[in-house]
């Protein structure tokens, strides 16, 4: 990996923090791939959880999207939030992170935050008309959103 690639990938890392609250909020170091991996096994705080959910008020009205972005229901959610030092545990914090991840990019690509949740929740021709958070629920779904989503960047939209 070359420097700049080295620089977008800790830049992307910390916009990723900041849906959290940054490192305050994830109560850990995320300045690298590593601590971005032992963060997930350690679990995502369930403050930095409810910090995320906040933002996104589409999403968290829509309870299919939300359990699709998140891999919990929302009574799990709501358990963490009356209990904001529980973790999540590392499958729930992978997929939150996952979501957060494609999240950021989407806002990068599409220039704000409300377009990108917006834009999850809306069928995408280039995805098969599918809902790009209906795709969350498996790496190989996530692969292509992110694939999708640079393909928008470069500006080829189908």
């Amino acid at each position: 990996m070359n420097t700049r690639e080295t620089i977008v990938t800790v830049s992307e890392t910390l916009d990723i923090a900041m849906l959290f609250g940054g490192k305050k909020g994830l109560k850990h170091d995320v300045s690298s791939p590593m601590a971005v991996h032992e963060l997930i096994l350690s679990g995502i705080p369930g403050e930095a959880l409810v910090r995320l959910v906040r933002q996104l008020p589409a999403i968290s009205d829509d309870g299919d999207a939300f359990e699709k972005a998140f891999g919990m229901s929302e009574r799990t959610y709501q358990r963490h939030k009356s209990n904001r030092t529980k973790v999540l545990s590392p499958e729930q914090s992978s997929r939150t992170w996952n979501f957060a991840r494609l999240l950021a990019k989407a806002a990068a690509v599409l220039g704000s935050q409300s377009e990108a949740e917006m834009w999850m929740l809306r069928p995408a021709l280039g995805l098969e008309g599918r809902r790009p958070i209906d795709l969350l629920a498996t790496a190989a779904g996530s692969d292509l959103v992110r694939e999708y989503l640079e393909r928008l960047d470069y500006g080829v939209y189908a």
